[in-house]
Protein backbone atom coordinates (compact mmCIF):
# COMPACT_ATOMS: atom_id res chain seq x y z
CA UNK A 1 0.00 0.00 0.00
CA UNK A 2 2.83 2.51 1.02
CA UNK A 3 4.37 1.41 -2.45
CA UNK A 4 1.44 1.94 -4.07
CA UNK A 5 1.08 5.43 -2.59
CA UNK A 6 4.67 6.46 -3.76
CA UNK A 7 4.12 5.37 -7.45
CA UNK A 8 0.67 7.16 -7.42
CA UNK A 9 2.21 10.82 -6.04
CA UNK A 10 5.79 10.70 -6.09
CA UNK A 11 5.74 12.99 -9.17
CA UNK A 12 3.29 15.11 -7.36
CA UNK A 13 5.71 15.22 -4.61
CA UNK A 14 8.47 16.49 -6.79
CA UNK A 15 6.55 19.16 -8.47
CA UNK A 16 5.47 21.12 -4.78
CA UNK A 17 9.07 20.23 -4.07
CA UNK A 18 10.55 21.99 -7.28
CA UNK A 19 7.58 25.15 -6.49
CA UNK A 20 9.30 25.12 -2.30
CA UNK A 21 12.80 25.31 -4.24
CA UNK A 22 11.99 27.75 -6.59
CA UNK A 23 10.24 30.38 -4.65
CA UNK A 24 13.42 30.31 -2.34
CA UNK A 25 15.10 30.66 -5.29
CA UNK A 26 13.01 33.69 -5.77
CA UNK A 27 13.79 35.24 -1.93
CA UNK A 28 17.06 35.14 -2.58
CA UNK A 29 17.75 36.66 -5.43
CA UNK A 30 14.93 39.21 -5.90
CA UNK A 31 14.48 41.09 -9.29
CA UNK A 32 17.29 39.13 -10.61
CA UNK A 33 14.86 36.18 -10.57
CA UNK A 34 13.80 37.27 -13.32
CA UNK A 35 16.41 35.91 -15.46
CA UNK A 36 14.46 32.56 -14.81
CA UNK A 37 11.50 33.61 -16.13
CA UNK A 38 12.13 32.10 -19.71
CA UNK A 39 12.68 28.40 -18.60
CA UNK A 40 9.03 28.85 -17.25
CA UNK A 41 7.47 30.20 -20.02
CA UNK A 42 8.57 27.32 -21.87
CA UNK A 43 6.78 25.19 -19.62
CA UNK A 44 3.85 26.85 -20.12
CA UNK A 45 4.05 27.80 -23.93
CA UNK A 46 4.57 23.86 -24.26
CA UNK A 47 1.17 23.09 -22.11
CA UNK A 48 -0.71 25.98 -24.11
CA UNK A 49 0.16 24.59 -27.43
CA UNK A 50 -0.63 20.56 -26.84
CA UNK A 51 -3.84 21.84 -25.09
CA UNK A 52 -6.14 22.06 -28.21
CA UNK A 53 -4.95 18.71 -30.04
CA UNK A 54 -5.61 17.13 -26.30
CA UNK A 55 -8.82 18.01 -25.97
CA UNK A 56 -10.20 17.35 -29.65
CA UNK A 57 -8.27 13.75 -29.90
CA UNK A 58 -9.61 12.54 -26.43
CA UNK A 59 -13.33 13.89 -26.27
CA UNK A 60 -13.49 12.73 -30.48
CA UNK A 61 -12.03 9.19 -30.21
CA UNK A 62 -13.59 8.46 -26.85
CA UNK A 63 -17.11 9.60 -28.50
CA UNK A 64 -16.44 7.38 -32.16
CA UNK A 65 -15.57 4.56 -30.02
CA UNK A 66 -19.16 3.78 -28.53
CA UNK A 67 -20.85 1.93 -30.68
CA UNK A 68 -24.26 2.35 -28.19
CA UNK A 69 -26.47 5.22 -29.26
CA UNK A 70 -28.23 5.44 -26.27
CA UNK A 71 -25.63 5.27 -24.31
CA UNK A 72 -23.27 7.61 -25.80
CA UNK A 73 -26.69 10.08 -25.39
CA UNK A 74 -26.82 8.95 -21.57
CA UNK A 75 -23.45 9.49 -21.13
CA UNK A 76 -23.66 13.39 -22.76
CA UNK A 77 -26.56 13.88 -20.84
CA UNK A 78 -25.14 13.30 -18.04
CA UNK A 79 -21.76 14.96 -18.68
CA UNK A 80 -23.51 17.95 -19.21
CA UNK A 81 -25.63 17.74 -16.01
CA UNK A 82 -22.72 17.54 -13.90
CA UNK A 83 -20.64 19.62 -15.96
CA UNK A 84 -22.87 22.48 -15.12
CA UNK A 85 -24.35 21.62 -11.92
CA UNK A 86 -20.76 21.46 -10.32
CA UNK A 87 -20.44 25.03 -11.94
CA UNK A 88 -23.34 26.30 -10.38
CA UNK A 89 -22.30 24.75 -6.84
CA UNK A 90 -18.72 25.61 -7.10
CA UNK A 91 -19.65 29.10 -8.21
CA UNK A 92 -22.08 29.44 -5.33
CA UNK A 93 -19.80 28.30 -2.47
CA UNK A 94 -17.34 31.09 -3.55
CA UNK A 95 -19.87 33.65 -4.01
CA UNK A 96 -20.19 32.86 0.16
CA UNK A 97 -16.93 32.66 0.88
CA UNK A 98 -16.01 35.94 -0.78
CA UNK A 99 -19.39 37.74 0.97
CA UNK A 100 -18.23 36.29 4.31
CA UNK A 101 -14.47 37.15 4.04
CA UNK A 102 -14.01 39.95 1.38
CA UNK A 103 -10.44 39.15 -0.19
CA UNK A 104 -10.03 42.95 -1.78
CA UNK A 105 -10.11 44.55 1.83
CA UNK A 106 -7.41 47.12 2.46
CA UNK A 107 -7.09 46.77 -1.94
CA UNK A 108 -7.90 50.06 -3.78
CA UNK A 109 -7.19 49.63 -7.68
CA UNK A 110 -8.02 52.36 -9.90
CA UNK A 111 -9.76 50.70 -12.65
CA UNK A 112 -10.83 52.66 -16.49
CA UNK A 113 -12.61 51.22 -18.91
CA UNK A 114 -10.86 50.96 -22.62
CA UNK A 115 -12.12 53.41 -25.47
CA UNK A 116 -14.20 51.90 -27.98
CA UNK A 117 -15.52 49.36 -26.38
CA UNK A 118 -19.42 47.77 -27.52
CA UNK A 119 -21.65 46.05 -24.93
CA UNK A 120 -22.93 42.93 -26.86
CA UNK A 121 -26.15 41.09 -26.16
CA UNK A 122 -26.58 38.12 -24.17
CA UNK A 123 -27.41 35.92 -27.57
CA UNK A 124 -24.18 37.30 -28.69
CA UNK A 125 -22.37 36.24 -26.04
CA UNK A 126 -23.90 32.68 -26.18
CA UNK A 127 -23.11 32.21 -29.76
CA UNK A 128 -19.60 33.58 -29.19
CA UNK A 129 -18.91 31.08 -26.12
CA UNK A 130 -20.87 28.12 -27.70
CA UNK A 131 -19.44 28.31 -32.12
CA UNK A 132 -16.96 29.87 -33.64
CA UNK A 133 -17.56 31.58 -37.32
CA UNK A 134 -14.02 29.82 -38.89
CA UNK A 135 -12.06 26.48 -38.51
CA UNK A 136 -8.82 28.20 -37.99
CA UNK A 137 -10.42 29.78 -34.57
CA UNK A 138 -10.79 26.13 -33.35
CA UNK A 139 -7.24 25.84 -33.06
CA UNK A 140 -7.32 28.29 -30.09
CA UNK A 141 -7.06 27.71 -25.88
CA UNK A 142 -9.30 30.93 -25.80
CA UNK A 143 -12.46 28.64 -27.66
CA UNK A 144 -12.43 25.89 -25.92
CA UNK A 145 -16.07 25.44 -25.22
CA UNK A 146 -16.22 25.55 -28.51
CA UNK A 147 -13.90 22.98 -29.26
CA UNK A 148 -15.41 20.36 -27.00
CA UNK A 149 -18.82 20.58 -29.00
CA UNK A 150 -16.78 20.16 -31.94
CA UNK A 151 -14.82 17.22 -30.75
CA UNK A 152 -18.01 15.71 -29.53
CA UNK A 153 -19.69 16.67 -32.86
CA UNK A 154 -17.12 14.92 -35.00
CA UNK A 155 -17.18 11.58 -32.34
CA UNK A 156 -20.79 11.38 -33.39
CA UNK A 157 -20.31 11.32 -36.77
CA UNK A 158 -17.59 8.94 -36.56
CA UNK A 159 -19.85 6.45 -34.93
CA UNK A 160 -22.79 6.47 -36.92
CA UNK A 161 -21.25 6.43 -40.20
CA UNK A 162 -20.21 2.92 -38.98
CA UNK A 163 -17.41 0.71 -40.49
CA UNK A 164 -16.33 2.82 -43.01
CA UNK A 165 -15.29 5.60 -40.40
CA UNK A 166 -13.28 2.74 -38.66
CA UNK A 167 -9.90 4.08 -40.35
CA UNK A 168 -10.67 7.55 -39.00
CA UNK A 169 -11.47 6.08 -35.42
CA UNK A 170 -8.06 4.70 -35.77
CA UNK A 171 -6.50 7.85 -36.34
CA UNK A 172 -8.54 9.02 -33.48
CA UNK A 173 -7.58 6.56 -30.97
CA UNK A 174 -4.07 7.16 -32.33
CA UNK A 175 -4.00 10.55 -31.85
CA UNK A 176 -5.00 10.77 -28.54
CA UNK A 177 -2.72 7.57 -27.33
CA UNK A 178 0.09 10.14 -29.16
CA UNK A 179 -1.21 13.57 -27.52
CA UNK A 180 -1.38 11.49 -24.26
CA UNK A 181 2.34 10.69 -24.43
CA UNK A 182 3.50 14.61 -25.61
CA UNK A 183 2.36 15.29 -22.78
CA UNK A 184 4.15 12.97 -20.25
CA UNK A 185 7.59 13.96 -21.93
CA UNK A 186 6.40 17.74 -21.32
CA UNK A 187 5.36 16.63 -17.72
CA UNK A 188 9.44 15.25 -17.38
CA UNK A 189 10.55 19.31 -17.89
CA UNK A 190 7.94 20.12 -15.33
CA UNK A 191 10.16 20.33 -12.11
CA UNK A 192 12.34 22.87 -13.80
CA UNK A 193 9.70 24.67 -15.41
CA UNK A 194 7.32 25.13 -12.37
CA UNK A 195 10.20 25.65 -10.11
CA UNK A 196 11.26 28.36 -12.35
CA UNK A 197 8.53 30.23 -12.75
CA UNK A 198 7.81 30.50 -9.18
CA UNK A 199 11.23 31.90 -8.33
CA UNK A 200 10.21 34.79 -10.80
CA UNK A 201 7.04 35.01 -9.46
CA UNK A 202 8.17 35.37 -6.09
CA UNK A 203 11.20 37.52 -6.96
CA UNK A 204 9.57 40.16 -8.89
CA UNK A 205 6.30 40.46 -7.26
CA UNK A 206 7.12 38.99 -3.87
CA UNK A 207 6.58 42.11 -2.20
CA UNK A 208 2.90 42.39 -3.83
CA UNK A 209 2.38 38.81 -2.89
CA UNK A 210 2.96 39.31 0.93
CA UNK A 211 0.84 42.40 0.38
CA UNK A 212 -2.17 43.05 -1.71
CA UNK A 213 -2.64 39.25 -2.69
CA UNK A 214 -1.68 37.96 0.53
CA UNK A 215 -5.51 37.82 1.77
CA UNK A 216 -6.48 36.63 -1.22
CA UNK A 217 -4.06 33.48 -1.43
CA UNK A 218 -5.22 32.48 2.12
CA UNK A 219 -9.12 32.65 1.36
CA UNK A 220 -8.68 31.20 -1.87
CA UNK A 221 -6.23 28.12 -2.29
CA UNK A 222 -7.56 26.12 1.52
CA UNK A 223 -11.48 26.67 0.00
CA UNK A 224 -10.28 25.21 -3.55
CA UNK A 225 -8.19 22.37 -1.75
CA UNK A 226 -11.48 21.91 0.21
CA UNK A 227 -13.65 21.63 -2.59
CA UNK A 228 -11.37 19.54 -4.48
CA UNK A 229 -11.16 16.71 -2.17
CA UNK A 230 -14.45 16.84 -1.43
CA UNK A 231 -15.79 17.29 -5.04
CA UNK A 232 -13.68 14.57 -6.57
CA UNK A 233 -14.50 12.12 -3.54
CA UNK A 234 -18.21 12.89 -4.73
CA UNK A 235 -17.49 12.19 -8.55
CA UNK A 236 -15.63 8.87 -7.63
CA UNK A 237 -18.71 7.52 -5.71
CA UNK A 238 -20.88 8.44 -8.40
CA UNK A 239 -18.53 6.67 -10.85
CA UNK A 240 -18.91 3.60 -8.49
Amino acid sequence: MKNSFLKSYAFSFLLLISIVIGSCLGIVLKERAVILKPFGDIFLNLLFSVVVLLVFFSISSAVASMSDGKRLGKILSFMMLIFIGTGIISSILMIVVVKAFPPAQGVHVALSAPEGIQSMKVSENIVKALTVPDFSDLLSKKNMLALIIFSILIGIAASRVGPKAKPFIDVLVAGNEVMGKVVSLIMLYAPIGLGAYFAYLVGVFGPELLGSYLRTVCIYYPVSLLYFFIACSVYAFLAA
